[in-house]
């Protein structure tokens, strides 16, 4: 006879939260609603028993119930009625040390804490290894795209050779709006802050830094090489302009900030984040506003990609809780999600990368000038694929676009310089990459 899961005993696993912002507060409400059904599905009750905030005198609105409220975060770690840490407090310290703390007492970690993991994640994975524990960090990339989980176990087996994606809310909004609104950088950026999606000082953000710490998480676990922070290139979109914009929209792209993870056939890795043109018939073109999507191309299993909320406590709080139940389920079974050994990254040099680019040039209106123009790619093997002029504000020069077929970046480069040392050239006024084979 089979038991009815409703009537089975459950197991109660205990919470320790440290951060009750945005996140953790979604947390704690969804634990609230949720915690009959998940104890039906799985039989593990799940309890918030502890939670560290900065300001206990704050009233957060939340069903806490009987959980103690501290500004004592190490406390909540050692505590005996904590039985899983959710780390969501986000930063290097004292995050770090509270995740080294836990995991070495045999307490499994949930993280929502992108920067930790791109700084720290081999090594962390590593110590959670070595205690028989988990280390779940699904919410730290893409925020509520189920996407991590799928990577580390699902693909685990497959050939990942490219993980190209859109992972940061607050640019690709402020794109969307540039592109759709017609409105210029500062605008769109003003807009974001004000809505919340953009920090005062926006920089991680518009300059590629959030999403170059997911990009490191992204390819450690895509091809199972440790990949810091600090190995990953960045541009931001702050020198995006309406004119590149309306000239990539009548090209038949999108300007997108993406996130690119390579590994190449000899081994070496290179990942980088970047504004691309990204052609209207490719998936992440049509991602708009604070959405985010993940492409992944592998050799067996084709092209996969991944798509929804980026941000938000909802999205991101469901997330953490998906951890936080494997977490508490693998507890009460003795057992621990695995990633196994990191191999040592090699690096491939930015110089030596393939792309297309997209180029707009200023140069001085007068017979000529295109030839001498031209005759510089050429002299430094880019091929041009496409050429227009365009109208200027002054009957003294004219604006030339381009786009490139792939070159190694290297080339395009000493193309550039030389294009910058010609009397002719008044201006290189936009340089950005085309996403795919131009």
């Amino acid at each position: 006879m089979t038991e009815n899961p409703e009537s089975a005993p459950s197991r109660t696993v205990r919470l320790g939260l440290l951060g009750c912002g945005t996140v953790g507060g979604a947390l704690v409400e969804l634990v609230a609603e949720r915690a009959d059904d998940i104890a039906a599905r799985t039989g593990v009750r799940l309890v918030v028993s502890r939670v560290a905030v900065r300001d206990v005198s704050r009233d957060r609105g939340l069903p806490l119930g009987d959980a103690v409220v501290t500004d004592d975060p190490a406390a909540v770690v050692a505590a005996d009625d904590v039985d899983v840490v959710v780390e969501v407090v986000g930063g290097l310290e004292p995050a770090h040390a509270l995740t080294v703390a836990a995991l070495s007492s045999g307490k499994p970690v949930v993280s929502a804490n992108k920067e930790l993991l791109a700084h720290h994640g081999a090594a962390l994975f590593e110590l959670a290894d070595a205690h028989g524990v988990d280390l779940l960090f699904e919410a730290a990339v893409a925020g509520g795209i189920p996407f991590v989980r799928p990577l580390r176990e699902s693909l685990v087996g497959e050939d990942v050779t490219r993980v190209v994606g859109i992972i940061n809310g607050t640019t690709n909004y402020i794109l969307t709006k540039m592109t759709e609104e017609g409105w210029t950088y500062a605008e769109a950026l003003a807009e974001a802050q004000a809505l919340g999606y953009a920090e005062a000082d926006p920089t991680a953000d518009v300059g590629g830094f959030d999403a170059g710490a997911k990009a490191a998480i992204i390819a450690t676990i895509a091809f199972g090489v440790a990949v810091s922070a600090a190995d990953v290139h960045h541009e931001g979109i702050t020198e995006v302009s309406a004119d590149d914009i309306a000239t990539a929209r009548r090209l038949g792209y999108q300007i997108k900030l993406v996130a690119v993870a390579e590994r190449f056939d000899d081994g070496s890795v290179a990942v980088r984040v970047h504004p691309a043109m990204v052609p209207d018939a490719h998936p992440l073109a049509a991602v708009r506003d604070s959405f985010n999507a993940v492409f992944v191309e592998g050799r067996a299993v084709g092209d996969l990609m991944f798509y929804g909320r980026g941000a938000g406590g909802g999205p991101t709080g469901s997330a953490v809780l998906g951890d936080v139940i494997d977490a508490a389920v693998n507890l009460t079974k003795g057992a621990h999600a695995s990633l196994g050994t990191f191999g040592e990254v090699t690096l491939r040099p930015q110089s030596e990368l393939p792309a297309a680019c997209y180029l707009a040039v200023e140069v001085a209106d007068r017979p000529g000038v295109l030839a001498t123009v031209a005759g510089v790619f050429g002299a430094h093997g880019v091929s041009i694929r496409s050429m227009e002029q365009v109208g200027s504000d002054t009957d003294a020069t004219a604006r030339l676009v381009f786009i490139t077929h792939v070159a190694r970046e290297a080339d395009v480069e000493a193309t550039l310089d030389e294009l910058r040392s010609l009397d002719v050239v008044a201006s290189i006024d936009s340089v950005i990459r085309v996403l795919g084979d131009a």
